[in-house]
C-alpha cells in the first residue's frame, strides 16, 4: 500500500480537516505532461521552424519521394511510425501545410482558407514534396538524428531548414500555460531581409497574410508580446446600392464574415438587403444595400460592427534547447540566417572532403596504373605480401598527395578491373584530376567567402521560387471608426415634457429622432439645467424639458442660444455656447443655480446659426420701450458655465422668432491624410479647403471618372484618385486621353454640370486612358513624339490648352491632338491667371471668433456694443465621464 493510501484511511473520521501531500509519481505528473505537450505538440523549434509533427510528416513524404504523388493516406500511415499519435492530427496537420502552398505539391480537394471548406478525406488526395522542399528542406549529410519513438527507425532532430520558413508560414499552438502565434511573412520580403542583414544593414518585417486583405501594422511590435496587428477586408463601392468585398481578413472565412455580417444586421447595427457569397478562386461578396443608405457610412459600419477589420495579438514563442523562448520576429529572422550559414559551411566541408577523397584516390589510381605497380604484385602468394608490395611501389610517386595511404586505400587499388586498366586513358584521368581540382578550389573559394556565398544562395532562391509570391497584403495606418457616428438609427426616441421623461419605450408620447442603443443623448429643461444620458428604454431626466436630441462628443459646431431669467424675478440674460465633453447622467445648471430660474428662449443650432429674436417686455412703471430685436449673430460665443450678456433688467412677457439666420462660424478647414486615405478636421495631412454648407469636393480617379461629393469624413476614396480638390463650379477640367477605338489621343475641356453624379469623361474603350488631367484655369501641357525609323525625332511641342480647345460638354470627343506618334504627354507650370473671388451668401462678419459683446439699456432704449475678451470657461470635470459604475472615461 503505498504512502497516500495509508494517509487516506488514518484520517479522523471527524470534523478536523487533513490535509494530505500530493507525493509519489503524482507530484511529477503534471510537469511532465506540461513539458511534453510544449516540446512536443504545440511549439515549433527556432532551428527549423517545425512542429514535431510537421517534420514527421516532411521526413516521412521524404522516404516517399519518388517524384509520383502518393496518397495522403499512405503518408499519414507512414508517418505514423515516427509520430505516436492518432491519424486524425497528422492528415490535420498534413493539410495545414499543403493549404500553405509553400512545401507541399498537392493535387485534389485540399479545402479553401477563403470559405472555410474542409479538404476531402485522405483516402481521395495526393500529395509530392515540392521543388523548394527538395531544395532547402532536406540534406541527410548534415542531418542529425534519433531514434524514433518505438527504436526501430531514425528520424531528424531537426531538419536542415536553410530558410526562415517559420516566418514565411506562420505558427500557431497552445500549450499548457503557453502558447505562440507567429504570424505569416512574405517570401520575398524575408529573403531581402535575411541578404540585408548579411549585409550588415537595418530591416523590418511585417505580416502578410495568404488572405489578402489590409493591415494596420502600427503597434506590431516585432510580433513580440503586447504587440497588436488590426486586419480589415477590403471593400469597395461597387454602385450606389451595393458593395463587394475582394478580400478578408487573416483568420476568418467568407461564412464567419457574412455570418458576422448577418448579426450586425439582426441586431440593427447595419442595415443592408440582400448578401452574396460568390467566392471561388477569389473572394466576392456582394451586400446590396436599401434606397438611400449612404455606401461609405455603411463601410465604416462593417468595420465597426462586424468582421470586416479583427485585431490579432502576436506573440513569439519557439523551442531552443528545449525550453521555451519568447522573441520577435527580426531576431527569428537573424537567427535562421545564421543557422542557414553554418548549414552552408557544413555543406560545403562535407563537398569539399567528398571531393579531395575522390582527388586522392585519383590520383592514386593513375599512379597505380600509369606506373604499372600493378605488376609488383605478380609474384607475391600473401595478402600482406600484395598489401606491401602496392605500398612499397606507391612510395616514390606519392610526395605530393594531401594525406597519408591507409590500407583501405591500398585495398581498393586491388579492386580494380582488369579491363578498366587495359582501356585506361591518362588523358581522361588527368582531365578528371583537373577538374576536380577545380571543384576544390572552388569550395574553398566559397568558405573563404562564406557571407557572400550565403548572399548568393538566397538570391538563386528568390529568382527561382519568388514569382507568383509578391505581397498579398496591403500595409495602411488605420483611422479609427467612431461606431455612434456610423451605426444605423434603429430605435426610435420618444419624450414627455412634462413628467421629463425620455426613452424608446414612451410610444403613446411624443416622438423626437430615430436613434440607436449606443448613442448619448442631451436634454435641457425650462429651469435651465442640462444632462447627458445613455439611450434608454425610460429615463427620468427632469420635468418642462424644452429640448432634447442625439448627443455628438466634442462637436463644436453645435451651438445653443439661449435667453433665460436668473431667479424668481432676477434680470434675464443671452448666451450662447457649445457642449463638447461632458459627465453622463450628472445635472449641469446653464444659469446661476438661483431658484425660479425661467428659459424664455432657446434653440439648437446644428452649424452655429444665429436667428434674430423679438423681446416684449411686460406693462410695469415707465418703461420706454416694450419691444425690440435681438440679433443672436452679435452674441459672443462662449463656455455654457459663462453667465451671458444682460438682455434686461426688466420683466419678459416673452420672446418670439423674427427671423431665421445664417452662420456665424468661420468655414470648416478639412485636411486629406493620405496614409489612412479619409479627411479630417484635426490638421492631418495636406489642406483640402475651407468650406461652407454647399461647397463640394472634386474627385478624378485615373480611370476617368469626375464626380463632386459632400465633404464628410465618413468618405472613403479610391487607390486610384489623382485630383483630390475644393470644386469650383466655373473652372474648367482640362484633359488629354488617348481615345482606344479611334486610336488618337484628344484634347476636351468640360465643366461639371450635375453635382453628385459620376461621370466618366473619357471613352469606354478597354485601350482608352486618360494621360493628363489639369483643373488650372490655363493649363499648359508638353507633347514628346516617338522616332521613327530613318527619320530625326520631331521636336517636343508646348500645347496651350486654353485655346486648343473651348469648353465643350463633359460627354463631347474633345479635338485631336495630333496625327504624329506620341511617345509621352506631361503637364508644364500653369500660365498666370487672376482667379475670381468665390462669394458666398452667408459671408458674413464672424463675430464668435471676434470680441464683440451686447448690453442692451432699456432705460435709454438703445445698443451699446463694447470690446471685451473672448474667455471660455469650462468645469473641472469636463473631460471626465463617470458613468455611474465607477468607471471614469475620458470624453
Amino acid at each position: 500500500m503505498t504512502e497516500e493510501h495509508e494517509e487516506l484511511l488514518n484520517e479522523d473520521s471527524g470534523n478536523q480537516e487533513t490535509i494530505t501531500k500530493v507525493t509519489g509519481m503524482y507530484k511529477d505528473w503534471f510537469l511532465d505532461y506540461a513539458s511534453y505537450v510544449i516540446l512536443e505538440r504545440a511549439v515549433p523549434a527556432i532551428e527549423d521552424g517545425f512542429k514535431p509533427v510537421q517534420r514527421r510528416i516532411m521526413h516521412s513524404m521524404k522516404d516517399l519521394d519518388d517524384g509520383r504523388y502518393n496518397k495522403v493516406a499512405n503518408i499519414v500511415g507512414h508517418t505514423m511510425q515516427y509520430h505516436p499519435h492518432g491519424d486524425a492530427s497528422i492528415a490535420d496537420a498534413m493539410v495545414q501545410i499543403g493549404q500553405k502552398d509553400l512545401l507541399i505539391d498537392t493535387q485534389g480537394n485540399w479545402g479553401n482558407i477563403l470559405t472555410g471548406d474542409r479538404a476531402a478525406a485522405s483516402r481521395y488526395i495526393e500529395a509530392r514534396l515540392s521543388k523548394f522542399a527538395l531544395d532547402v528542406v532536406y540534406n541527410p549529410k548534415i542531418t542529425e538524428w534519433q531514434a524514433s519513438y518505438d527504436g526501430r527507425r531514425k528520424e531528424p532532430i531537426n531538419l536542415p531548414v536553410m530558410f526562415p520558413l517559420l516566418l514565411a508560414q506562420g505558427g500557431e499552438g497552445i500549450a499548457v500555460g503557453l502558447s505562440t502565434k507567429i504570424l505569416p511573412h512574405n517570401f520575398i520580403e524575408l529573403i531581402d531581409a535575411s541578404v540585408k542583414h548579411l549585409k550588415g544593414k537595418r530591416f523590418t518585417l511585417f505580416p502578410d497574410f495568404p488572405t489578402a486583405g489590409i493591415a494596420d501594422i502600427t503597434n506590431y511590435n516585432d510580433g513580440l508580446r503586447g504587440g497588436k496587428v488590426r486586419v480589415r477586408a477590403k471593400i469597395s463601392q461597387r454602385d450606389k446600392n451595393s458593395l463587394v468585398i475582394t478580400e478578408i481578413p487573416f483568420g476568418t472565412t467568407t461564412s464567419s464574415l457574412i455570418d458576422s455580417i448577418l448579426k450586425a444586421n439582426d441586431k440593427g447595427k447595419i442595415k443592408i438587403k440582400k448578401i452574396e457569397d460568390n467566392t471561388a478562386a477569389e473572394v466576392e461578396i456582394l451586400i446590396h444595400l436599401p434606397s438611400g443608405l449612404s455606401p461609405d457610412k455603411t463601410i465604416d459600419a462593417l468595420y465597426a460592427f462586424t468582421n470586416c477589420e479583427t485585431s490579432i495579438s502576436p506573440l513569439g514563442c519557439v523551442i531552443e534547447d528545449n525550453k521555451p523562448f519568447f522573441v520577435g520576429v527580426s531576431e527569428m529572422l537573424r537567427r535562421s540566417t545564421d543557422n542557414t550559414v553554418q548549414l552552408l559551411k557544413q555543406e560545403l566541408e562535407i563537398k569539399l572532403g567528398e571531393f579531395e577523397e575522390q582527388w586522392h584516390f585519383a590520383s592514386l589510381e593513375r599512379i597505380f596504373i600509369e606506373k604499372r605497380i600493378y605488376r609488383d604484385i605478380e609474384e607475391e602468394e600473401t595478402w600482406e605480401g600484395v598489401i606491401k608490395a602496392i605500398d612499397k611501389g606507391l612510395q616514390p610517386h606519392i610526395k605530393h598527395l594531401k594525406r597519408k595511404v591507409t590500407e583501405d586505400d591500398i585495398v581498393r587499388l586491388t579492386e580494380i578491373r582488369i579491363k578498366r586498366i587495359s582501356k585506361f586513358d591518362i588523358d581522361k584521368a588527368q582531365q578528371k584530376i583537373d577538374a576536380l581540382e577545380d571543384q576544390i578550389a572552388e569550395v574553398k573559394h566559397h568558405l573563404a567567402n562564406l557571407i557572400d556565398y550565403a548572399i548568393a544562395y538566397f538570391e538563386r532562391l528568390k529568382k527561382g521560387y519568388g514569382d507568383g509570391k509578391e505581397r498579398k497584403t496591403e500595409l495602411r495606418v488605420f483611422e479609427d471608426v467612431d461606431a455612434t457616428k456610423v451605426v444605423i438609427r434603429n430605435t426610435k426616441l420618444y419624450v414627455n415634457r412634462e413628467e421629463g421623461f425620455v426613452g424608446t419605450s414612451l410610444r403613446r408620447d411624443e416622438y423626437v429622432c430615430d436613434c440607436s442603443d449606443i448613442d448619448d443623448i442631451i436634454v435641457f429643461t425650462k429651469e435651465g439645467k442640462m444632462m447627458v444620458t445613455k439611450v434608454d428604454s425610460k429615463t427620468f431626466v427632469g420635468k418642462n424639458i424644452i429640448h432634447v436630441a442625439v448627443f455628438k462628443k466634442k462637436d463644436k459646431r453645435t451651438i445653443y442660444n439661449m435667453i433665460y431669467r436668473d431667479g424668481k424675478s432676477g434680470p434675464s440674460y443671452v448666451k450662447r455656447f457649445a457642449v463638447t465633453s461632458i459627465t453622463r447622467d450628472r445635472e449641469y445648471d446653464l444659469a446661476n443655480g438661483n431658484k425660479g430660474t425661467a428659459v424664455w428662449y432657446f434653440s439648437a443650432n446644428p452649424n452655429g446659426e444665429a436667428e434674430v429674436v423679438t423681446i416684449l417686455l411686460r406693462q410695469v412703471g415707465s418703461i420706454k420701450k416694450l419691444k425690440w430685436d435681438l440679433n443672436f449673430a452679435d452674441v459672443l460665443i462662449k463656455g455654457r458655465t459663462s453667465k451671458g450678456n444682460l438682455v434686461t433688467k426688466y420683466s419678459i412677457k416673452r420672446v418670439e422668432l423674427k427671423e431665421k439666420g445664417v452662420s456665424t462660424l468661420k468655414p470648416r478647414k478639412i485636411w486629406f491624410d493620405d496614409a489612412v486615405q479619409r479627411l479630417n478636421v484635426d490638421e492631418r495631412g495636406e489642406l483640402v479647403g475651407e468650406f461652407r454648407g454647399e461647397d463640394r469636393l472634386l474627385v478624378i480617379t485615373q480611370s476617368g471618372i469626375v464626380k463632386t461629393i459632400i465633404p464628410e469624413l465618413t468618405t472613403h476614396f479610391d487607390s486610384d484618385m489623382i485630383v483630390l480638390e475644393k470644386w469650383i463650379p466655373k473652372k474648367p477640367i482640362s484633359a488629354i486621353y488617348y481615345d482606344g477605338e479611334k486610336e488618337r489621343y484628344y484634347v476636351k475641356r468640360f465643366l461639371i454640370e450635375q453635382e453628385g453624379k459620376e461621370e466618366s469623361f473619357i471613352s469606354d474603350h478597354q485601350n482608352s486612358q486618360l494621360e493628363i488631367v489639369s483643373t488650372d484655369w490655363r493649363p499648359m501641357a508638353e507633347v514628346e513624339f516617338t522616332k521613327e525609323r530613318g527619320k530625326d525625332r520631331k521636336p517636343s511641342m508646348e500645347v496651350n490648352l486654353e485655346e486648343f480647345i473651348a469648353i465643350k460638354g463633359i460627354n463631347a470627343l474633345g479635338n485631336q491632338l495630333t496625327k504624329d506618334k506620341i511617345n509621352q504627354v506631361s503637364l508644364l507650370p500653369a500660365l498666370p491667371y487672376d482667379a475670381p473671388e468665390e462669394v458666398h451668401a452667408d459671408e458674413l462678419e464672424v463675430v464668435g471668433e471676434e470680441t464683440v459683446s451686447v448690453d442692451i439699456d432699456t432705460d435709454n432704449n438703445s445698443v451699446k456694443t463694447e470690446q471685451s475678451e473672448n474667455v471660455s470657461q469650462q468645469d473641472e470635470d469636463d473631460d471626465l465621464d463617470i458613468d455611474g459604475q465607477g468607471q471614469v472615461t475620458l470624453f
